[in-house]
């Protein structure tokens, strides 16, 4: 199953919480925290909540119904970066969840080549909605 990007960024959070607490990392040096605050994880993770309930069954689907599903997700990613000063999610994140949504619908059985029936590129499944 993919990998939420949530759970990467938690486990660095975690980490980096870690090293600080033994002295290991100057306080200067530390990011996570700043980059993925709790308010944040906790709202990217609720989108994607909503997100994988509406995946099973999709393989079958329409490409107007998996469009529908992923414009859904986008929109939501939107405002949780739009609520974090359209600063939530940087190059990495961004690429990270453009991932985990290629990777999900493909895990249950959607061929995500349907963004050729669409005249759009491989990659482009999320860009018609992404503001992040």
């Amino acid at each position: 199953m993919a990998e939420r990007p949530t759970t990467s960024w938690r486990h660095g959070v975690a980490e980096e919480a870690k090293e600080l607490a033994a002295g290991t990392l100057d306080p200067e040096c530390a990011c996570m925290m700043g980059l993925f605050p709790d308010e944040l994880l906790t709202a990217t993770d609720e989108v994607l909540d909503s997100f994988e309930d509406e995946l099973p069954g999709l393989g079958e689907a329409s490409d107007e119904r998996v469009f529908v599903v992923v414009e859904r997700v986008v929109l939501a990613l939107n405002a949780v970066s739009e609520s974090h000063n359209e600063a939530a999610f940087e190059t990495d994140e961004r690429e990270a969840l453009c991932d985990y949504i290629d990777q999900s619908l493909n895990e249950h059985g959607v061929d995500v080549v349907l963004t050729a029936r669409q005249g759009l590129g491989r990659y482009q499944l999320t860009d018609r909605w992404r503001k992040w």
